[in-house]
């Protein structure tokens, strides 16, 4: 196994297009406009079309990420690569549904509610539900990658701030796993569900991302303190 790659592999190219055609399912129902009132408001559907892009994009920023660190292409990595994605393709439609959500009702702009189709807290419970389990699996294939990773690392000769920095970004993406599994859990409970609660909760990632890097550098100082004495 190598570190240091030398082109794209064939395990990348088809990654690569598996994300293509998610991205292209955000804007297959849209049809070219005929009149100036659709196309306003095919350019309204836009905002939520550029919202569902952007968070396939830092997936994808991800997953690249993961490449660009190993070169791997073992069955282990295969099998949990291929499931990345299976959930993506899968997380293409809640992500889009959600993204017109919230250009809806935070932004204001896009279709009227009525069409938006949520009749109830059951309904909205049910969406932030699968959301939340397809985001929990997204990042939970990509938190297991990297802990395969680590468990390579003599293998994949990796140097100590390598191994380091697998095993950081292993618990960093648990991190999101956690997020997206209590947003399920505060949804089936339907506690705070007038006030999308469920929704709000992703804004822990922030915080859980910033006390994880705070606590892991001390960890680091203090090992390093240690070795010197």
């Amino acid at each position: 196994m190598r570190l240091l790659k030398r082109g794209i592999t064939r395990l990348e190219a088809f990654s690569d297009a598996v994300f293509a055609f998610a991205a292209t399912l955000l804007v297959v129902s849209l049809e070219v406009p005929k009149t100036f009132p659709q196309l306003v408001s095919d350019l309204k559907g836009f905002i939520a079309f550029g919202l569902a892009f952007s968070a396939l994009v830092l997936i994808w920023s991800v997953h690249n990420g993961f490449f660009k660190r190993y070169s791997l292409e073992d069955t282990y990595t295969v099998v949990l690569n291929s499931c990345l994605l299976f959930v993506v393709l899968f997380y293409v439609y809640p992500l889009k549904f959600v993204s017109k959500g919230i250009a809806l009702y935070v932004l204001g702009v896009g279709e009227n509610r009525t069409e938006y189709g949520i009749t109830g807290p059951e309904d909205l419970a049910t969406l932030f539900a699968i959301y939340g389990a397809a985001f929990a699996a997204v990042f939970l294939c990509v938190a297991l990658m990297y802990l395969h990773a680590y468990r390579l690392r003599h293998k994949l000769e990796l140097t100590k701030d390598q191994r380091d920095e697998a095993i950081l970004l292993f618990r960093h993406y648990l991190i999101f796993c956690v997020v997206g599994l209590l947003s399920v859990a505060t949804a089936f409970s339907g506690f705070g569900l007038r006030y999308a609660l469920p929704g709000w909760i992703y804004f822990l990632l922030g915080p859980g991302c910033y006390f994880h890097d705070v606590i892991t550098t001390k960890l680091r100082k203090k090992e390093l303190s240690e070795d010197r004495s």
